[in-house]
């Protein structure tokens, strides 16, 4: 899966200046020759019965291709091209076809939320020189999808005329090299509505990331609506205006389905610092039992060290986490997170467990009493927690997904086998969790913390700095190795990665420039992998991938995306020109 043909090692040599595609495709065929998009150009569908979803989906790429209007970052802005106007070729029709009976094609939506060892994104793409057909072929809806986003990529406009330079063009059997490739927004330090979520979900397809974690409750707040559970949100979300109804649930789920990306829902039932997370159509996370304090505003008995001072409870305010080791609190839990579940088709659930508090627990009279009545630790409380919280979503046939601490400092033992930990605190601990045989989730905080750098948000700390520092640059995130320290006989057991943005400084207001264009930089490295043949280094082609991260970044800002700029446009329009 990993291991890349000779071809692409020769394709990445010979990329020419600014080529367009991100994430690059693995093996293709690229020339430099001049085609004009027809003025009825249309994109038709070979098989009966396309399911709705790619209808809409087509309908996107044809008005893409047409209201994008970005000129080529060059000089000129393509005013040179436009000498090859007169005598070009001229491109009418793709043609979108399935390797597979037309009685046998699922919607894309069905597609993306499907089991990671079985989905199936892989496409080919033909854009001939001499103005016949192209054709986008592909096992799967999804994969139709994956080769509309590279198209779309293909195509720049000057004085009116829509063209490519890059005919002919041949990508072939292009396939993720990790099957998955995410993105993590809290929505709970501070709110972001359905309309700031949709349009990182638009970023998301262009660039092929395939999940979004949403982290949506943490200590702060809880904006989740749960018809079962009307408490936690009346009492937790910030205002009546900030929270998220079921239906907003099921339009972003049914928004991300439709553009290839599984959604994980994060909710959190915070005792701060231990994360339960939840996963279906949305990869749902509900954080516990840490993270949790929020709830102690609905349930102020279910949560220890509830409004106590943060500074010796809590690694950030409020301080508060669910009393693990009560059976009562364990079993709401559990309920809290199967009503999630159930109203979400993603085969994963994220159950978090980061954080935990010893000092909390320790602190806590409840805690303790039950703790010695019952003759446990508390690890083997939390053992406990676990089995009653997971096993409650494995009845509904959920994959379970944690954060690493479970596996590496809590030493739980009520994991299943299959569970998928997620690597954040660093990138030096995924080594030893794939050596305790779970897969895991790439998420360090030292490649792919999107809110390191900002400086310290804690008040009355005017010399202080972020915890995470420094800031984490596109080019470091680029250089990641998704294998280093990873023995052969492991690989199968890296799934991909993700960058995260968590929102203690980030609001609305700042989404687009904080993530884009830099979490597309690991899109990259998670499609077209790492470890190349042939001497590729992803450190050493910095200069090669800057000019395509430019062009991806202009076309965001043309749908309007408002990403942050990586150079003065001198330097986007003369590529190499302002390397050291």
């Amino acid at each position: 899966m990993l291991l890349l043909t000779t071809a692409i090692a020769l394709a990445f040599s010979a990329i020419p200046c600014c080529l367009s595609i991100w994430p690059i495709p693995r093996s293709f065929d690229s020339g430099n020759q001049i085609i004009k998009l027809s003025n009825s150009f249309d994109i038709s569908i070979n098989f009966t019965n396309p399911p709705q979803d790619l209808l809409d989906a087509v309908t996107r790429t044809k008005d893409a291709i047409q209201t994008d209007q970005l000129g080529r970052l060059i000089v000129g802005r393509g005013s040179s091209d436009s000498e090859a106007f007169g005598s070009a070729n001229t491109f009418h029709n793709l043609v979108l076809t399935i390797e597979q009976s037309a009685s046998a094609v699922r919607p894309i939506a069905t597609e993306a939320v499907a089991s990671l060892d079985t989905r199936d994104e892989s496409y080919s793409l033909s854009v001939p020189l001499d103005g016949s057909a192209g054709v986008v072929s592909a096992n799967t809806t999804l994969g139709l999808l994956r080769g509309l986003s590279t198209f779309e990529q293909l195509w720049y406009t000057y004085n009116g005329t829509i063209y490519t330079s890059y005919a002919p063009l041949t990508i072939t059997n292009d396939n993720p090299a990790y099957v998955y490739r995410g993105f993590m927004l809290d929505t709970a330090r501070n709110f972001f509505s359905v309309l700031d979520i949709k349009r990182t979900l638009d970023a998301m397809y262009l660039v092929k990331i395939n999940t979004f974690h949403w982290h949506i409750t943490d200590s702060q707040s809880w904006p989740i609506q749960i018809a079962q559970f009307p408490e936690l949100a009346q009492a937790g979300a910030y205002s009546a205006n900030q929270s998220f109804t079921p239906e907003d649930i099921q339009d972003v789920v049914s928004y991300a389905g439709e553009r290839g990306i599984d959604v994980l829902v994060v909710r959190f039932i915070f005792i701060q610092s231990i994360a339960i997370q939840l996963t279906s159509l949305l990869f749902q996370e509900i954080d516990t039992p840490g993270h949790t304090a929020i709830i102690g505003a609905s349930h102020p008995d279910y949560v220890a060290c509830y409004l106590s001072d943060w500074i010796t409870f809590a690694g950030e305010p409020p301080a508060g986490q669910l009393r693990l080791a009560d059976a009562t609190v364990a079993n709401f839990t559990a309920e809290v997170l199967a009503a999630v579940a159930k109203s979400l088709p993603s085969t994963m659930f994220s159950t978090g467990g980061d954080e935990l508090d010893t000092a909390c627990y320790s602190a806590d009279e409840p805690t303790q009493m039950i703790l010695n009545e019952t003759g446990r630790t508390l690890f083997e409380a939390l053992d406990d927690f676990t089995a009653t919280t997971h096993g409650a979503l494995y009845t509904l046939g959920k994959t379970t997904v944690v954060w690493e601490e479970m596996v590496l400092e809590y030493n739980t033992t009520t994991l299943r086998n299959d569970t998928i930990v997620m690597v954040w605190i660093s990138s030096d601990d995924a080594a030893a969790v794939v050596q305790k045989g779970y897969r895991i989730v790439h998420a360090p905080s030292n490649y792919f913390y999107l809110d390191c750098g900002a400086g310290e948000w804690i008040g009355n700390d005017p010399t202080g700095n972020s915890w995470c520092d420094p800031f984490k640059t596109w080019q470091e995130s680029y250089t990641f190795d998704p294998l280093a320290n990873i023995s052969s006989d492991q690989v199968s057991l890296v799934l991909g990665g993700e960058q995260l943005l968590w929102t203690e400084q980030s609001g609305p207001e700042n989404l687009d420039s904080i993530v884009w264009p830099r979490a597309a930089s690991s899109a990259e490295v998670f499609w077209t992998g790492d470890t190349l043949p042939d001497g590729f280094d992803r450190v050493g082609n910095i200069s090669e991938a800057l000019p395509r991260l430019h062009d991806v970044r202009y076309r965001m800002v043309q749908r309007g995306i408002k990403a942050i700029r990586l150079q003065p446009e001198w330097c986007a329009l003369r590529p190499q020109a302002c390397d050291g």
